[in-house]
């Protein structure tokens, strides 16, 4: 009966420190769930403050576009009331645009400027233009590449 006692007792204890450790592990997982669960929070408060920071950023930036549209608008009235006021006389308006636009048309027929061309101009019409095939080569090298 001794041997039954102390076999009892010895599954007792074994049983009792593989729920310890049986125990500990499962409050070692809760733990990491919490501190995971944590982290989470965090994260999600982080992108919440970045979300409102960048709501803030284009309001901001819209507001900053609307003054800036404003004051464009209120600096092209104000030139186009001066030059109104200022400008009003029609014969000298009328005067200079003429001028302008003879010296256009002298300047275009005095200067002698001519585009570029994407060809050079040949002497005779017969001649071979420099976009043909064999322009530039001698006879003998012609031959040679419709032989080969």
């Amino acid at each position: 009966m001794t041997k039954l006692i102390l076999i009892a007792l010895a599954t007792l204890v074994i049983g009792l420190i593989v729920g310890v450790l049986i125990g500990r592990s499962g409050q070692s997982t809760s733990l990491r769930q919490r501190r995971l669960e944590q982290q989470i929070d965090e994260l999600r408060s982080e992108y919440t403050r970045y979300q409102a920071q960048v709501n803030e950023h284009f309001m901001e930036s819209a507001h900053m576009m609307r003054r800036l549209n404003d004051v464009y608008r209120d600096v092209s009235q104000h030139m186009a009331r001066g030059a109104n006021r200022l400008c009003h006389d029609e014969e000298w308006l009328d005067e200079l645009n003429s001028k302008d636009e003879t010296a256009r048309l002298d300047r275009k027929k005095d200067s002698g400027f001519e585009p570029p061309r994407d060809y050079a101009p040949k002497s005779d019409p017969k001649e071979k233009g420099t976009l043909a095939e064999d322009y530039g080569l001698k006879e003998n090298s012609v031959e040679e590449k419709n032989k080969a």
